[in-house]
């Protein structure tokens, strides 16, 4: 029994699927595929139920299941073990994130890199709602995500950073400083808008409620520089956070009058006892 075989068990078992294990471990599904048999014929026994529709674990794979996983971590603490001896850290890290998130981050992993060679970093964009989810199957080692609602249980917080959206405006649109605008104001103009499972969206929504006002998105766009480019050409307004609306010094921003929508940043990990590597990275995130 190799610890190879173990990962793509417990791959397959919480990605639901063959096909599903293989895009995670980047491999072919046939690959996965003849490592489950070979496993299953050294056992002597079905770790999975397979049907045209699912594969689902049967009741020994239900008990070979957490003793693998079990190993798998015994393996990574000795690796680490023997890196804290020598002094070098190895291995590899995977960064999850979120679409324009975050400005400090490739600063922070470029020197990460610098100090760690050794280290593999991968960075991994997902929905904001997934990530929580990647760090408990452990497919991602860390994240940077907005701190849009609370952390399920088993994750670690550290806030990065708070600032207040602004309404990103068309050139030309201010010719001289202007008082804050409302929200009641910003819901009347054509909004350039992000799909609902983008946290930006989710506070802008959210601010909307709190103030008992209706909006309706102009258009909607999954790129922050789709979404400045219509504002460019003068075709609507965008709310955004300060942080990503620098990046376009060309397009005016106004100030929201309080209470404005809040962006919050944090990084998220497990808790506990973290691989050496990913506390180090921890502490250049900042």
């Amino acid at each position: 029994m190799e610890l190879r075989q173990l990962e793509v068990v417990v791959a397959v078992a919480e990605e639901g699927g063959f096909s599903a294990a293989a895009r995670r471990l980047h491999v072919v599904q046939s690959a996965v595929s003849s490592t489950v048999r070979a496993l299953e014929r050294e056992l002597n026994v079905l770790l999975f139920q397979r049907t045209t529709h699912r594969v689902s674990l049967t009741p020994v794979g239900e008990a070979f299941l957490p003793a693998a996983r079990a190993t798998l971590e015994a393996a990574e603490q000795a690796r680490a073990a023997v890196e804290r001896a020598q002094g070098e850290l190895r291995g590899e890290i995977t960064v999850g994130v979120m679409q324009g998130l975050y400005g400090g981050l490739a600063p922070a992993l470029a020197e990460f890199h610098r100090e760690h060679p050794g280290v593999v970093l991968r960075l991994c964009q997902a929905p904001a709602a997934e990530i929580p989810h990647a760090l408990r199957r452990g497919t991602v080692d860390l994240a940077v995500v907005a701190l849009d609602t609370p952390q399920p249980r088993g994750l670690a917080t550290r806030l990065l950073s708070r600032e207040e959206m602004v309404l990103v405006t068309p050139p030309g649109a201010v010719s001289q400083p202007l008082r804050p605008v409302t929200l009641a104001e910003a819901a009347r103009l054509p909004l350039v808008d992000f799909p609902p499972s983008w946290a930006v969206r989710v506070e802008v929504d959210r601010a909307f409620r709190a103030a008992s006002l209706e909006h309706t998105a102009t258009f909607e766009v999954n790129d922050i520089l789709a979404a400045t480019d219509l504002v460019r050409h003068g075709l609507g307004v965008c709310i955004m956070p300060p942080s990503l609306a620098a990046r376009f010094p060309e397009l005016p921003l106004r100030l929201f009058r309080p209470p404005a929508p809040a962006w919050t940043v944090g990084v998220v990990h497990p808790r506990g006892d973290l691989p050496p590597a990913v506390a180090a990275l921890l502490r250049h995130i900042r």
